[in-house]
């Protein structure tokens, strides 16, 4: 593998976790609720894909455990968003803190360790060869050699784009997203339908950590998602909560891994680690300019033509 595909590559990875819980996030906006606690939901999902390999053998029961502890983590947004009405933004934000104290203090309980725990036994998930590719200059490395979780997380985003827009689901989710009201007239439970929204989101969260903590790496270290999350959130709203938006705009922060090549071409390692914030306060500023311009340019109902 050359270095330009090996740099590819790693963005590759570096992208799936922050794809995975942005789509997780933009069912969650499409259904009316925003989450903003993807970054508790991947660190929840890391320790327990790590616990669960760990304890089985297995790094595929890894993973399920990681998704389901993390959509049983997410339960809590559910409950006290939809059911207690409770502000969406303070309880994503408590469970992220939760999160971060909640894994530190398993981790001492149940490995016994303080800050990272790592192991050669600890099971991980294998890259897969697609056949067929491996021999094509440059694209097979890029493309081949990944975690089931990577292509799995490309088929998300189309499996996604289809439900919303094809499936009757898919179509009464986002009206429940859109007019609640409305839909309940329709005889639609826009509780039922944001229920089920929080629950996918917290399954791929899971994934999402279980991909960081068994496919980037093998091991667990305290806070370990560093703000994947918080970039998450950022990814829907630059994506409009659209699939093929969200998978756009979370490419801008796969490219991560060219920081360490333009290290060592000598820039400071405090530029190279700002680049995906500066990248992200930028397209947050051209996007609101865009819509503020959308805005003053496109009449008010029932105004003369």
């Amino acid at each position: 593998m050359s270095v330009d595909s090996a740099l590819f590559h790693s963005a590759l990875l570096a992208l799936t976790p922050i794809l995975l819980a942005a789509l997780g996030g933009a069912v969650c906006e499409r259904a009316g609720v925003f989450n903003i606690g993807l970054e508790g939901m991947m660190l929840i999902g890391c320790f327990s894909a790590v616990a669960g390999s760990w304890f089985t053998g297995s790094a595929w029961l890894g993973v399920l455990f990681g998704a389901l502890a993390s959509a049983a983590y997410a339960m809590i947004l559910a409950v006290g968003t939809i059911t207690l009405r409770g502000d969406a933004v303070v309880l994503g934000v408590a469970l992220n803190l939760l999160a971060v104290g909640l894994t530190g203090f398993l981790l001492r309980t149940v490995f016994g360790v303080q800050g990272t725990f790592s192991d050669p036994e600890l099971a991980g998930l294998d890259g897969l060869g697609l056949p067929g590719l491996d021999a094509v200059p440059f694209v097979g490395p890029v493309l081949s050699g990944h975690s089931p979780l990577v292509y799995v997380s490309w088929a998300a985003v189309a499996v996604a784009a289809v439900f919303l827009a094809r499936h009757p689901w898919g179509l009464r989710l986002r009206g429940v997203g859109e007019a609640p009201d409305a839909a309940a007239t329709l005889g639609v439970s826009p509780a039922k339908y944001q229920y089920a929204a929080v629950l996918v989101s917290g399954l791929l969260c899971g994934l999402a950590g279980a991909q960081l903590a068994l496919g980037n790496v093998t091991l667990f270290s305290e806070n370990m998602t560093a703000g994947r999350g918080w970039i998450a959130v950022v990814a829907v709203m630059l994506g409009r909560a659209l699939p093929l938006g969200v998978l756009l705009a979370a490419l801008l922060f796969g490219v991560a891994p060219v920081g360490f090549r333009l290290q060592g071409n000598g820039l400071p390692q405090q530029a190279t680690d700002a680049a995906p914030y500066v990248v992200t306060l930028i397209a947050l500023f051209l996007s609101t300019a865009r819509r503020k311009r959308r805005k003053r340019l496109t009449p008010p109902v029932g105004a003369p033509s």
